[in-house]
């Protein structure tokens, strides 16, 4: 408790200022209060384990959050209230000494209930119950002995009241403070489990409480999304501008390149909820179901709205968090395959171009071997048979659709084509050139220089 009687005590004993006359005591009944209150205090003193048996019993019948705490340890509840209204009745009678004590206490108090996850509602009403406690003690046993100077105690009630206010003030200050130590302690550690997960380096004997503390299930099914924003620095904000589509929460890490999100897909071994449905008369039969984790990454490919200029890719879904580091590497890949002005690459849909950004060097070799010739050309030359190539791979082979494309005639595809195949040696209709041609190409489009 506060130093209930130190500014009227002080005042008492302080030496008069210079003056004709000497000072006076404000009251002659602050110091009779001041006795009274001492006098009574010395009782509660004496009867303490009567008193923190009640408190503790009060404790259990009226406040709902120290309840389990009293049921799991009662002998650590007991002591705790004890050592606090010892110190803080001591507070009334030797203020001084007792001060600095009295707020160990209660700031321990505040730190340990924080760590047990007792509201801080819960504390400050036990300390209000406490102080209005003792008071009430101290005006029953000034009546019961000493009934004419009940009226006294009036005297010191505010500084009674003053000292429950200070007490209250430093456990809340403890509690918040633990509190803000102990939400960083769990916030790290979780950053810490995400980035092992997402390097790959979380160790298997780990796995277990690291989906207890990360709420994901050890045996499910995962990708990993890694995003890129355009005006985004390193270790910037986490996914200031991506909003994924509504779904199983993300688990989002930030890394120096690049933000990564961790997505829960479901249960490993799942099954496609339309996978057993009868085929849709007019369209083509699905060679083989679709994994449910496929089918969740298809749809959000599908909804997600990037940014202009940002960059996205998803990996492959793979089985179990300890295969969430391929994930991560497969997530880069996709982004590496994504085209510099922005968008969103899935990886199972470009495993041609990941193949390419995958050997960099052997992507570059590829495409000076297959389209070199053409840097001979005028570089506007060169660009109009790069565009029309482009065009028709995109286009699945068709001269009327690549020519829809770029605004001129099939007639005149074709001839841009077969002035290709001179330049290059290459066939369009062989398909090994065919194939060399679009890595070609996609390494063109994809690799620096």
């Amino acid at each position: 408790m506060p130093q209930v009687v130190r500014s009227r005590v002080r005042a008492l004993h302080a030496p008069p200022p210079v003056a004709p006359v000497p000072r006076r005591f404000r009251s002659l009944a602050d110091r009779e209060a001041v006795a009274v209150l001492h006098r009574a205090a010395r009782v509660l003193v004496a009867a303490l384990p009567e008193l923190t048996d009640r408190m503790v019993e009060a404790l259990r019948e009226r406040e709902p959050g120290y309840r389990a705490a009293i049921e799991a340890d009662p002998a650590e509840i007991w002591q705790e209230v004890h050592q606090s209204l010892r110190h803080n009745v001591g507070s009334l009678i030797q203020p001084r000494e007792f001060r600095d004590a009295a707020h160990r206490t209660s700031r321990r108090i505040g730190e340990v209930r924080a760590e047990q996850g007792v509201p801080l509602d819960a504390v400050l009403h036990a300390f209000r119950m406490g102080g209005a406690m003792v008071w009430q003690d101290l005006v029953d046993e000034t009546a019961r002995r000493h009934p004419e100077d009940v009226r006294l105690l009036v005297h010191v009630a505010a500084d009674v009241w003053n000292f429950v206010d200070e007490h209250c003030g430093v456990v809340a200050d403890a509690y918040r403070r633990a509190e803000r130590r102990l939400a960083w302690r769990r916030e790290n550690r979780q950053r810490l489990m995400t980035a092992a997960l997402l390097d790959g380096t979380a160790q298997i004997a780990d796995l277990p409480d690291t989906a207890a503390v990360l709420g994901l299930p050890e045996d499910g099914r995962y990708a990993v999304l890694a995003f890129v924003d355009a005006r985004r620095s390193p270790y910037g904000a986490i996914h200031p501008r991506l909003e994924l589509p509504a779904g199983p929460d993300a688990l989002w890490h930030a890394g120096p390149e690049a933000e990564f999100a961790i997505l829960p897909l479901g249960r490993g071994g799942d099954a496609d909820p339309g996978a057993d449905e009868p085929a849709v008369p007019g369209e083509p039969e699905r060679a083989e179901a679709v994994d449910a984790g496929d089918g969740a990454l298809l749809a959000l490919a599908a909804e997600l709205r990037v940014p202009p200029g940002a960059r996205v890719g998803i990996s492959s879904a793979v089985d179990g968090l300890a295969a969430v580091g391929d994930a991560r590497r497969l997530a880069e890949t996709a982004l590496r395959a994504c085209p510099a002005d922005g968008g969103v690459v899935l990886l199972d849909q470009q495993l041609p171009a990941a193949l390419v950004v995958s050997s960099p060097g052997l992507g570059t070799a590829l495409a000076h071997r297959v389209l070199g010739p053409l840097d001979r050309l005028d570089p506007a030359d060169r660009d109009v048979l790069i565009d029309t190539l482009t065009a028709w791979f995109d286009c699945d082979g068709s001269a009327p659709r690549a020519g829809a494309r770029l605004y001129c005639h099939r007639n005149t595809v074709l001839n841009r084509l077969r002035r290709f195949e001179q330049l290059t040696g290459r066939c369009l209709t062989r398909p090994s050139d065919a194939v060399e041609v679009s890595l070609a190409l996609a390494a063109r489009r994809l690799l620096p220089g």
